[in-house]
């Protein structure tokens, strides 16, 4: 059997990794159609089918799986190729400095370990960084390139999806005792809802739990830190993402009390001006950051939720 097309077999390895035809759509700056198309291309090929329909789900076969994993090393090989191209080519080119904006709770959840790995790899790259948590806020005086959490499009702008991501409730594992204790969706009525937007991604949350009210006690911040520290205090349910709150539920400060997930309503990308994004320094920086963000996939994902 003859090859496959390569971009049939990335738009696949794309779809199976992230999960959500339109979110690798995003992240390959196409349509969800022409995913689609590309899916169907592929099984044409193979002969084989790779997903079936569970309702409005897809879910990878047996075939699907093992391909999954082949396609995912082959990924991995061709970017560690292109990486490293892409590192002599800097080293050769000599000494220059990167200013990168990050969110302040992205940054120290997620990101800030990886810088100092990517600067332990390109000693010739010297990094700036300064926060800011969207993109209307970043100070584009200042930065070469961008983490924001967001929604495209941004007019003048490349970006890059990094992370597609789920919301589910978290809280303080102290929230799982006493009368109150958090066993299902109707027991965060006794509890208080912690929100940094005005509302909607709890109330999508309360949509596909199937109930019109979860509580009455909710408290707006304008700053997901402070959302995420009174959640460990106990002082609430916060609805956090598997990137941000991986340490949190690591080390048990943080618990996930209900299996429901919800697409979140916006996403982290990255971002820089259409006039850098060739500069060979932001080039290598942006090819490094998505191979960091795709490691830090669940690679057991295997239910793919249609738009």
């Amino acid at each position: 059997m003859s090859l496959p097309p390569l971009n049939a077999l990335r738009v696949f390895e794309s779809v199976a990794r992230l999960g959500h035809l339109g979110a690798a759509a995003a992240e390959l700056h196409v349509t969800p159609g022409a995913i689609s198309q590309q899916l169907r291309s592929l099984q044409d090929v193979l002969d084989v089918p790779l997903f079936e329909k569970r309702g409005r789900q897809l879910v990878l076969t047996e075939y699907g799986a093992i391909l999954q994993r082949s396609a995912r090393q082959a990924m991995n090989a061709l970017t560690t190729g292109v990486q490293e191209v892409a590192a002599q080519k800097s080293n050769d080119a000599g000494k220059s400095m990167l200013t990168i904006s990050i969110p302040q709770v992205h940054g120290v959840a997620w990101l800030a370990t990886r810088l100092f790995k990517f600067m332990a790899e390109n000693r010739n790259i010297t990094l700036n960084v300064i926060t800011a948590g969207r993109a209307s806020d970043v100070n584009w005086k200042k930065a070469d390139i961008a983490i924001v959490y967001g929604a495209p499009p941004w007019s003048g702008f490349w970006w890059q999806l990094l992370h597609g991501i789920h919301m589910t409730p978290v809280c303080s594992p102290q929230l799982l005792r006493g009368p109150h204790a958090i066993r299902d969706i109707g027991d965060l009525v006794h509890h208080r809802l912690l929100h940094e937007d005005d509302g909607s991604q709890w109330k999508i949350y309360q949509s596909a739990a199937g109930v019109t009210q979860i509580s009455h006690s909710e408290v707006y911040f304008d700053d997901f830190g402070i959302v995420l520290q009174a959640a460990r205090d106990g002082y609430g349910v916060a609805l956090s993402d598997e990137i941000i709150s991986a340490r949190d539920l690591d080390e048990g400060r943080l618990v996930q009390p209900l299996a429901l997930t919800v697409p979140a309503l916006q996403n982290y990308y990255c971002l820089c001006t259409e006039s850098k994004r060739e500069r060979p320094d932001v080039s290598h920086f942006v090819d490094w950051l998505v191979s960091e963000a795709r490691k830090a996939t669940d690679l057991s994902k295997r239910h793919v939720f249609l738009p």
